[in-house]
């Protein structure tokens, strides 16, 4: 029996959330308010009646967290944030979509308060949501894992709200999969089935038993019928019910699907596709406005009502909050090691002394190097977490020692663990983990990273775009990072990769040339929390430069993203500079002893990192390359769009413009001409 309190007054702030809907999307000219309208009430009973907020901290680490995967439909979650009164006013309603404003086209992480993570792109949100439930149990697992469940400070539920469109999209049945898998009862998704998608029924495209996929996928499904055969009634205790029972459900996601009208009550446009992603118009509102009985005038709604709403909304958050403050403060007092932890995990600091391994003189492929990274910041750092879409052999992005994070029956000899392990089992599903990365990041207090080869980055370039939007800190470790990888073929070689990576703003890509440059480039990856760096690393063995020799540079160096390895020898002034990343670094090395040989003073550059390198003072970046020495030349084994800002107008890059072939790595780079002759040739053609 339900035990939901509906009272008239909860009634007409729904009515007032449909009608502010409305009119601020007529007002901006354009969006989405048909979903809006038709689940003000959905927004409404989960933000009054269900989830714990406190609107005076977006931050509050017991908050329940909310993901309109369904982007689009923003306003619904900024007009049920006005009634709460969390961050948001009537005049910022008034100025959605607008240049500013607190209410943009669709929600973003980090410019409007209460915002969990940036949505939009379709099912995107569901991943983000499905890593929000796994770190909430990794946390839990750091800081209280004793609790009784539902019982430990940390604990909270990830709502998420989709519609048609989401499930229709791959990475959500992708995230779907393994929040199954990982048994996440913290979990809820409503599902807004509405039967419309913006070219009319979803009948022409989507016809599957979407509960009977979830629950192939070991989810606990329920459904809400809101149609009722035709008979609209918004039965709001039916679906307070199954949320608060849903809630119960500790071993499975929950899924709740909510048959529903889009634009209902509008009295001629409710379940029209029309009024999916355009302005419902004037004639219309009006028509809403008499049958809810509100004013015809924009904006006119009874603002002492929402005064009300937001007082009893704020009183009930001050208890709720008050009872978590004092057992907070009892834990703290009875966990100091833990709450040490907790200022730092909430800091993102990280510990003063932070050290990474050191590599002598030898070879050693970048990716094992890595390896051994992970394995020295293993105890370091508890929060660093992750693994692989099924690559951890290839890849060596797994902890030596470290459990996987695991439901207990999901365990297996070769991976033991358990609920609160830290080795990471994504599953092919790359896209699914870069947005689930994406909501573990969001979530606050761990550092994930995942693995892949390169080439296969493509499948969660999308969700790596979506870091780098919201300047999340999650780290990718992408091996296999050119046609070093051999026999595997063309399909696994990449070519434009680095290049198309290089274009997206604030993404750090960093292609270190020897195991020490890849340690400090690991810390250096970590020490930067203002968004994803990716780690492009080589499967073949490289040459870990001697440093002990006066001539190299010291690996530190590479933080900068750009430094001089190796001057132009006896001190003299470079006539020519060679560039290299990664594995093309001793190839420049061995260019620049020709060079030296044949009387030519040759500087080598190890440009690691273009964006760490220009972000350092151009007194710096001018040291490393004097504008005065015109004679480039770059080597790198991809195409060669982007290194023109290094190398100049008359500069050379030694590149590869076509893509690999089947064939051992080191004949290829031979055939291809990636060689010391090549960058020779190339250094004294500009001389």
């Amino acid at each position: 029996m339900t035990d939901l309190t509906w009272t008239v007054e909860d009634a007409r702030a729904v009515d007032t959330a449909r009608i502010l809907a409305a009119d601020a999307v007529q007002q901006a000219g354009n969006g989405h308010p048909g979903s809006a309208i038709s689940l003000a009430s959905v927004a409404y009973l989960l933000y009054q009646k269900v989830m714990h907020t406190d609107p005076t901290d977006p931050q509050w680490l017991g908050r329940d967290r909310f993901v309109l995967s369904a982007g689009h439909e923003s306003v619904l979650q900024y007009v049920a944030l006005y009634l709460a009164g969390c961050g948001i006013g009537l005049d910022d309603l008034k100025q959605l979509r607008t240049w500013g404003s607190k209410t943009p086209g669709h929600p973003e992480y980090g410019h409007t308060d209460f915002v969990e993570i940036t949505t939009g792109p379709l099912g995107a949100g569901i991943s983000n949501a499905v890593g929000m439930a796994m770190a909430a149990r990794r946390q839990r697992g750091l800081l209280e894992p004793d609790a009784a469940p539902g019982e430990s400070l940390f604990d909270h539920f990830v709502f998420a709200l989709s519609g048609d469109g989401c499930l229709q999209e791959g990475v959500a049945l992708e995230a779907i999969s393994l929040a199954g898998t990982q048994r996440l009862g913290n979990l809820i998704l409503i599902y807004d089935d509405n039967d419309i998608t913006i070219e009319g029924d979803t009948k022409i495209a989507f016809t599957e038993d979407v509960l009977a996929k979830f629950a192939a996928c070991g989810w606990h499904t329920a459904e809400v019928d809101w149609r009722n055969g035709g008979a609209y009634h918004e039965d709001m205790a039916g679906l307070y019910d199954a949320i608060r029972a849903a809630q119960t459900v500790e071993d499975r996601p929950s899924v709740i699907k909510l048959n529903t009208i889009i634009g209902w009550p509008l009295p001629n446009k409710q379940g029209s596709e029309s009024i999916h992603g355009a302005a419902v118009g004037t004639a219309e509102i009006s028509a809403l406005k008499a049958l809810l009985d509100f004013e015809d005038v924009p904006f006119a709604i009874d603002e002492d009502l929402v005064a009300r709403l937001q007082l009893t909304f704020a009183a009930r958050a001050a208890l709720t909050r008050q009872v978590w403050d004092s057992r907070f403060t009892a834990w703290r007092e009875d966990n100091p090691e833990r709450a040490s932890l907790l200022w730092r995990l909430s800091t993102r600091a990280l510990p003063a002394n932070l050290t990474v391994p050191t590599f002598e003189p030898g070879k050693m492929s970048t990716r094992k190097a890595s390896g051994k990274v992970l394995d020295a910041l293993a105890g370091q750092l508890p929060e660093l977490w992750g693994g692989s879409a099924d690559l951890a052999g290839s890849n060596l992005t797994t902890m030596t020692g470290e459990p996987s994070f695991l439901p207990s029956d999901r365990v297996s000899d070769e991976w033991p663990g358990g609920p609160y392990g830290r080795t990471l089992h994504f599953g092919i599903r790359e896209h699914a983990m870069g947005g689930i990365m994406n909501g573990m990041a969001a979530e606050g207090l761990t550092r994930p990273y995942g693995g892949t080869f390169f080439v296969f980055s493509d499948y969660m370039r999308p969700a790596v775009r979506l870091a780098a939007l919201m300047k999340l800190p999650v780290i990718y470790v992408w091996t296999h990072d050119s046609i070093g990888v051999g026999e595997d073929g063309p399909t696994h070689q990449p070519v434009e990769h680095l290049a198309s990576y290089r274009a997206i703003p604030g993404l750090a890509i960093i292609r270190p040339a020897d195991a020490n440059e890849t340690a400090v480039c690991w810390k250096q990856a970590l020490i930067r929390c203002d968004g994803p760096n990716a780690l492009v690393l080589s499967r073949q063995d490289l040459r870990t430069v001697d440093r002990s020799l006066a001539e190299f540079a010291p690996a530190e160096l590479a933080a900068k993203g750009g430094y001089v390895l190796r001057d132009a020898r006896a001190g003299a002034v470079p006539q020519v500079i060679v560039l290299a990343t990664g594995s093309e670094v001793e190839v420049a090395l061995d260019a620049q002893d020709a060079l030296e040989a044949a009387g030519v003073p040759t500087r080598v550059v190890s440009l690691p990192c273009f964006e760490w390198f220009e972000e350092q003072p151009l007194e710096y970046r001018e040291s490393v390359l004097p504008p005065k020495v015109k004679a480039r030349v770059s080597i790198e084994a991809g195409i060669s769009l982007g290194w023109q800002r290094y190398v100049g107008d008359s500069g050379r890059s030694v590149s590869l413009e076509h893509f690999g072939a089947s064939a051992a790595g080191e004949l290829l780079f031979r055939e291809f001409g990636l060689t010391v002759a090549a960058v020779v040739e190339a250094a004294k053609a500009q001389l």
